[in-house]
């Protein structure tokens, strides 16, 4: 099944956080908090401004984005535990060293 999220929203995979601690700890499943870190799957078309102009997002697939603890609604797709999130949520987009060096 192929999901097209609508208006502003965005379909986010969670990013699973490390197993264990900088100390070496293993962390149970218990004791974890769920990751606050995605990637981006799909996104919306855009929303609309209030002159009915259509505003695009400014995520895209596979951005690795920072959203809030409560943020979305988990969704299951396919199997796949899934977040489906307004881009409001996205607190911001986390970039790798060699995104930055082919900006500059």
């Amino acid at each position: 099944m192929h999901f097209r999220p609508l208006h502003d929203r965005v379909v986010v995979r969670r990013i699973e956080a490390e197993e264990k601690t900088s100390g070496g700890i293993i962390i149970p499943d218990t004791a974890k908090e769920k990751p606050q870190q995605g990637e981006v799957v799909a996104v919306g078309p855009g929303a609309r401004d209030d002159n009915g102009k259509l505003v695009e997002l400014s995520l895209k697939a596979g951005d690795r984005i920072l959203f809030g603890k409560w943020s979305g609604t988990e969704v299951k797709i396919d199997g796949e535990e899934l977040l489906i999130m307004k881009e409001s949520d996205v607190l911001g987009v986390i970039e790798t060293d060699a995104a930055l060096k082919k900006a500059a």
